[in-house]
């Protein structure tokens, strides 16, 4: 393992968590051993008497209970299945030049290869060990399962930002990290401290009858106890493993790893921005965005030129990016993209009616306007259920009147969000508005707006996007009042379903914008290796029901002030869309967004604030009279 001092350290504090283990062991067999002095010294005439036979007797059956229940303790030890991160893994012909970098890597650092390369939707690389039983991975043909290197965990959104040269540096300490792991004394301790940990939860986990969970509890306890003399060796353990990693990595593109971890910092900026603005909005309506790793090079672009450091970020676009390295980056684009919206919004494993990919193009379409109009709709039910004007049609008008002469909007808040919460239990959770047939609303007598109830296909995917270059995204064309066009190629039921397919990767350079799918669609070629999530994730990761939860929500519920802002932003924007020839669009570092004449108007929020807290409805109307916006005018509905 090398002589670095954290490598030291490191085996200091692994034996350190085996004593642990090892002392554990001792106090198990101690009454056992009393137990066979005691027979011993009968046996030999030396422990003679009615009281040595008693005490024979006691300390007997007491070595046969600590032992019975020792047994039953490593036994759920060995046996619980530790925690496993859920990813997108990548068989080596999915991607054979990622494996080479990495293998070339271990090679310059003198460190065993890891076994495999898992893709994880979050900013973050790590190894992982997963020679578990329980996990199902197969063993390595020659090499025993314990001996087994770990899987290298890359962040999906690095692959799509970084460029090659930067994705190899950042990855050198992680993978340097195979050197310590391979020492038998930390693998051994490792194991240990997994063991304890998934012990620890069996007492909790779905399934279980009441017999076995009540035997688990004593387990769980004694479990506690032995967690507790390891938790600080083993946490000493670690640090010395990262110390030793890093130490050895120094003499690989250490100067480039200076710089690259700039790259690192941005990337947690934008994906973060990504999540909580863009995917989150469309993970509440039953849509998930399938290129976030693709959108995430246009928020990092947009947020670098915001901060006027496009000038140094964006000239890294020419250079190769890290997702050239696989052989299917769209595929693993979407792969990664559904892994995102079950951990951080939950929701089903696969696509359905109510549970749409949709791509970057037909997000202003698909999630701006529809969310904007599934709001508005529900805000006028809530009036209505409030007895406000219940005659009215559903105007701007209706909702100012009735803000500007109340003095409080706590009783309208308090109503959407108890209407929220009764949808969110009368639909399934991962779609908040499902499309509604052709000539159907919440409202009679008020259209559903252009395309609101119909799913159109997904277009071809963009080479710029799938080489890690900013996305092209359209804005939506303004809508008009008058009735909704049919479109035959696909029925109001047709869940979006974007076409994937081999992609030739494009050559640095100008390209041309997303055509015809039939323009863009390259020859077929063979099937790649599939990419799958490991299965284990049942009730591991996922609890109970495999989707009702999300393992790390993005944000706290919205309180009753912020759903009633929303709500009523969304009226207005639904009224500019609909009489002043506005447009939905899509804004890459704070999401839905409202285009007049093609340019954003950031000011809404303040007046619309106004009306709901000061009852003040002059700013908004204000605003209202410049961007030439009818109040008075119906608006369409979903």
């Amino acid at each position: 393992m090398g002589e670095e001092r954290g490598a030291r350290a490191a085996c200091a504090h692994a034996l350190a968590v085996l004593r642990v283990r090892g002392r554990a062991l001792a106090v198990a067999s101690l009454p056992a051993a009393f137990a066979v002095v005691l027979l011993a010294g009968g046996g030999t005439g030396h422990l003679s008497g009615a009281g040595w036979d008693a005490a024979r007797w006691v300390v007997s059956v007491l070595a046969v209970v600590v032992l019975v229940a020792a047994a039953a303790v490593a036994a759920v030890i060995a046996r619980a299945r530790p925690a496993l991160t859920p990813t997108v893994e990548i068989p080596e012909a999915s991607a054979p030049d990622l494996y080479r970098m990495v293998q070339d890597l271990a090679g310059r650092l003198d460190v065993p290869v890891p076994s495999g390369i898992a893709l994880t939707p979050d900013c973050d690389s790590w190894l992982e060990d997963r020679t578990h039983p329980a996990h199902g991975r197969p063993a390595v043909p020659g090499v025993h399962r314990s001996d087994t290197p770990p899987v290298l965990v890359i962040g999906s959104p690095f692959l799509w930002w970084m460029r090659v040269a930067e994705l190899r540096a950042v990855l050198a300490p992680v993978v340097a990290g195979t050197g310590p792991s391979a020492h038998p004394d930390i693998a051994a301790a490792r194991r240990f401290v997994r063991g304890l940990d998934a012990a620890v939860a069996v007492a909790d986990r779905p399934g279980l009858d009441p017999v076995r969970r009540l035997a688990a509890r004593p387990v769980g306890a004694v479990v506690r106890v032995l967690l507790r003399g390891c938790r600080g060796h083993a946490a000493e353990m670690e640090r010395g493993v990262a110390a030793a990693a890093s130490e050895r990595a120094q003499s690989v593109d250490y100067g480039l790893r200076i710089v690259a971890q700039e790259q690192v910092g941005l990337a947690y900026a934008g994906w973060d921005r990504l999540l909580t603005r863009v995917a989150l909005p469309a993970w509440r309506m039953g849509r998930w965005p399938s290129r976030l790793d693709a959108g995430v090079v246009s928020a990092l672009t947009e947020l670098s030129r915001r901060d006027r450091l496009a000038e140094g970020f964006t000239s890294r676009l020419g250079e190769r990016p890290a997702c050239d390295l696989l052989e299917e980056p769209g595929l693993v684009d979407e792969a990664t993209s559904l892994l995102a919206a079950r951990l951080f919004h939950g929701g089903p494993a696969e696509g359905g009616p109510d549970w749409a990919p949709v791509d970057w193009q037909q997000y202003p379409d698909e999630v701006v306007d529809r969310k904007w109009r599934t709001e508005a709709a529900r805000l006028h039910r809530v009036l209505d259920r409030l007895g406000v004007d219940r005659d009215a049609e559903a105007t701007l008008a209706r909702v100012m009147d009735h803000l500007s002469t109340t003095r409080t909007g706590e009783a309208l808040a308090a109503a959407i969000t108890a209407e929220v919460s009764r949808e969110a239990t009368a639909r399934p959770p991962a779609a908040e508005a499902a499309p509604e047939a052709p000539g159907t609303g919440a409202r009679a007598g008020h259209e559903t707006p252009a395309g609101a109830g119909h799913e159109t296909p997904a277009p071809a995917p963009d080479p710029d996007a799938e080489a890690g270059r900013p996305a092209q995204v359209p804005t939506a064309a303004p809508q008009q009042p008058g009735p909704a066009p049919h479109h035959a190629s696909a029925g109001p039921e047709e869940p979006i379903r974007p076409q994937p397919g081999p992609q030739s990767h494009p050559q640095p350079g100008p390209q041309p914008g997303p055509g015809p799918a039939e323009d863009l669609a390259p020859a077929p070629k063979p099937a790649p290796p599939p990419i799958s999530v490991p299965g284990d994730l049942d009730h591991a990761a996922w609890g109970p029901g495999g989707d009702a939860l999300p393992l790390f929500p993005l944000q706290p519920p919205r309180s009753g002030r912020e759903l009633l802002a929303d709500h009523v932003t969304a009226m207005v924007c639904c009224a500019a869309v609909d009489t002043a020839g506005a447009a939905p669009g899509l804004d890459w570092l704070d999401g839905p967004t409202l285009l007049v004449g093609g340019k954003r108007h950031p000011d809404l929020a303040g007046r619309v604030l106004s009306l709901i807290e000061d009852a003040d409805p002059e700013p908004l109307r204000s605003w209202l009279a410049t961007v030439g916006v009818r109040p008075e005018k119906p608006v369409r509905l979903v």
